[in-house]
């Protein structure tokens, strides 16, 4: 959506925290969701960064706190903060992430780096979810989104890339039936590969190179928008009985076998 349209905020009177919101894809749901409306708390440890688009944003739509996903004080805080400053919680986006060392023999797998991927991956999106839904089961309403990915459907990626990212849809799908009692709805995003900062670091891009992963959908060339656009529905009305999903924004990367497809492309 563009800043300045005439159509309906879809999040309006609504208090988002957004964690990761430096990243490509969590700024791009920052700024989203402040021109839908929402008051925005980006939660991430890059002080200046976050400083900078709060900034952007507007001190009346967006403010920042320092958040480490996997110290749960830190989350509690940022949470506590949501709740001191406007008196709700409406929407949670577990977006924070890392990819880890590109190690892709198990044997020369690094157990430190293994552990440090889980801690911010899967540990940041369950402590997130817990103290998002400590003050949203009062007032039996919210919308808790986390950031998955295609490799939570599929293999390729780095082990504990990969395997933190399966335990995200699981914990997407184990607290839907939790929080679903108290009417806070619980899903998840999963991206293919996104042309963001940490993903040229992965490929080995550089800043101005072309982004070139393979997708089955032709003559779309994907953005951190459209991944922010799935956010934007999952925390609106428009998505209020959709519970426990995962929703690929992938081009449909994920539903064939590429070697025996008849529609290689």
């Amino acid at each position: 959506m563009a800043s300045g349209s005439t159509a309906p905020k879809r999040l309006d009177g609504r208090v988002a925290i957004v964690t990761g919101g430096v990243g490509g894809i969590g700024s791009c749901i920052a700024k989203l969701f402040c021109e839908h409306g929402a008051k925005v708390i980006l939660a991430d440890t890059r002080d200046d960064e976050s400083q900078s688009i709060c900034k952007d944003l507007g001190p009346d739509n967006a403010c920042f706190v320092h958040c480490d996903v996997a110290s749960e004080s830190e989350i509690e805080n940022a949470v506590n903060t949501a709740m001191f400053m406007h008196g709700r919680l409406d929407i949670m986006v577990n977006n924070a992430g890392i990819v880890g060392a590109k190690v892709s023999d198990i044997v020369d797998c690094d157990a430190a780096d293994f552990i440090n991927v889980f801690r911010v991956n899967a540990l940041g999106a369950f402590l997130g979810t817990k103290h998002a839904a400590r003050v949203m089961k009062p007032v039996q309403r919210g919308s808790i989104i986390n950031t998955a990915s295609a490799a939570g459907i599929i293999g390729g990626c780095p082990h504990a890339y990969t395997c933190s990212k399966h335990a995200i849809v699981g914990l997407t799908k184990n607290t839907a039936l939790d929080l679903g009692r108290y009417g806070i709805r619980v899903n998840c995003v999963s991206p293919h590969a996104v042309p963001t900062r940490m993903s040229k670091t992965y490929l080995g891009l550089g800043e101005e190179d072309k982004f070139d992963v393979y997708s089955d959908l032709k003559g779309v060339e994907v953005r951190p928008e459209d991944v922010a656009d799935a956010f934007l529905y999952l925390a609106s009305d428009e998505s209020r009985y959709v519970n426990g999903h995962n929703l690929l924004v992938d081009g449909g990367f994920t539903v064939s076998n590429s070697g025996l497809s008849l529609y290689s492309q």
